[in-house]
């Protein structure tokens, strides 16, 4: 026994020590670098889970709102002349600025067919993004006869700091409210939810919810881009970050990044709060699967397409593999992996770990779901295929794709896969034709240090997706009837 109680004391004593020294680097670290400024000390009036669910969807344009005008007033109005600068998305005066663009893509919208809609889908976005990040995909429901609805989550679209205080219950709130509107505006239709990484999350979330509950509204067939089913063992203790931060001295130590906001549709600035949010998603998400599986209720999910990069740093794909797919019942799931680029032209420098990352993530024979994988002909062909093995086969099929893997991207990742080439943001060919204030996918990265108001790292991570036409055919497939004669433009944010 008094073993026993020694070891105990050595853990707590240790644990404590550990603690004390996350403490004290964080504190010193809080010390350094960039000012906090307005746009991560001032909060956004958001409403509560509970005044979510009591919403309908002109209450919450109505509240939504009331944020953007608090940024208006609370940190565009005020802003001191030194941060009066082209590159910064808060001053009235930059290209960057959301209201200088044709869109407000920040906002939540929704999208119209010509006549009657077919059906309706639901877009969720990933953290610190906006509705921008799944609007190709919105587009293409559109354009085959379905109504769009696509929320912004609280916290996101306006400042950072609105990350500082919305959380998971806000989010599947949200979630609930959009899937009420989308099912309003196409009553008796089949019902689609299209989620984008934490979106993704909150997606299978509501999906498994209403296997209990189809009252919530049950959908027909999910679809998830690089789905935040996992990750990374750290998040589990990001909140510890953040301790110092209860002493005013040390408020900077709520930040993991601090950077200058140059983005318009999405946050560079990153608090402690939203990583554990994140981590907080993803593990209401693992609960409801085993709840799921231990009361039977996994065989009355529906159809899930997921499309997953191999190598995603800001996701785990083996968790995608391990802790949903393999818990899938046989109903005609699908998951779409993309391989890394065996041309690319970067010769011996791809780590060991990426060149097998594909191996790791095909499971074992007997899967229940169809395993597709976007792959070189070839090492060192630029031509691609889809390798798809059939649910329960270890024999692969090839198709080509028709679309060669440019040999300037060594691989995709979690930004890349729900943008085009053409994107106006994200693109690394961008269309003239989709202006959005700057074109971060295609900005020259080679030159001097200190030249640029950014860091040239903060660029150099893939943002699109050759391959997103054939993916978006992968989508269409699973839409019916046949598409509508004309395509309309957009509507306006509502």
């Amino acid at each position: 026994m008094s073993f026993v109680i020694a070891t105990v004391k050595y853990v707590l004593v240790g644990a404590l020590l550990l603690l004390a020294a996350v403490f004290l680097v964080r504190a010193v670290q809080s010390l350094r670098g960039p000012e906090l400024q307005p746009w991560h000390r001032l909060v956004p009036p958001e409403p509560s889970a509970d005044e979510i669910d009591a919403m309908d969807w002109t209450q919450w344009l109505k509240a939504e709102d009331a944020a953007f005008r608090f940024v208006e007033t609370d940190v565009q109005a005020v802003l001191p002349k030194h941060q009066q600068v082209p590159q910064n998305r808060y001053w009235s005066g930059s290209p960057l600025n959301p209201a200088n663009l044709r869109r407000n893509w920040n906002r939540s919208f929704t999208l119209d067919p010509v006549g009657q809609p077919q059906g309706a889908v639901v877009l969720l976005h990933g953290l610190t993004d906006g509705p921008y990040s799944l609007r190709h995909v919105g587009e293409l429901y559109q354009q085959r006869g379905w109504t769009v609805v696509a929320i912004r989550m609280p916290g996101h679209g306006t400042v950072p700091a609105g990350l500082t205080k919305a959380g998971a219950e806000q989010w599947q709130a949200a979630t609930r409210l959009a899937v009420r509107e989308a099912m309003r505006r196409a009553p008796g239709k089949p019902l689609h939810i299209a989620g984008y990484s934490n979106g993704a999350a909150l997606a299978m979330i509501h999906t498994l919810d209403a296997t209990e509950n189809p009252a919530l509204g049950a959908p027909q067939q999910v679809v998830l881009v690089s789905p935040m089913i996992g990750l990374t063992r750290f998040a589990r203790f990001a909140g510890l970050a953040a301790m110092p931060s209860v002493f005013p001295a040390f408020v900077k130590a709520a930040w993991l990044d601090i950077v200058p906001e140059y983005n318009p549709f999405k946050y560079n600035s990153f608090p402690v709060k939203a990583g554990a949010e994140s981590h907080r998603v993803t593990v209401i998400l693992g609960e409801k699967i085993e709840a799921a599986r231990a009361s039977g209720r996994m065989s009355r999910l529906p159809p899930i397409l997921t499309f997953q990069s191999v190598v995603d740093s800001t996701v785990s794909a083996p968790a995608v593999v391990d802790n949903l797919y393999a818990h899938l019942p046989a109903n005609g799931s699908e998951l779409v992996l993309f391989d890394i680029n065996r041309a690319a032209y970067v010769g011996p420098m791809v780590r060991e770990s990426a060149q097998t990352a594909l191996d790791r993530l095909r499971p074992a024979a007997g899967h229940r779901y169809r395993l597709s994988v976007v792959a070189n002909v070839a090492p060192g062909d630029a031509a691609t295929v889809v390798r798809s093995y059939a649910p329960g086969s270890s024999e692969a099929v090839d198709e080509p794709i028709g679309i060669p893997y440019r040999r300037d991207f060594f691989s995709l990742g979690h930004v890349a896969l729900p943008f085009p080439l053409s994107d106006g943001l994200y693109g690394a060919d961008p269309s003239p034709d989709d202006p959005q204030g700057v074109a971060l996918g295609a900005l020259a990265t080679r030159g001097e240090n200190g030249v640029l108001a950014i860091s040239p790292a903060s660029l150099a991570r893939v943002s699109s997706n050759p391959f997103l036409p054939w993916m978006l055919g992968r989508i269409e497939a699973k839409l019916s009837p046949a598409p509508v004669t004309a395509t309309p433009a957009p509507t306006g944010a509502q």
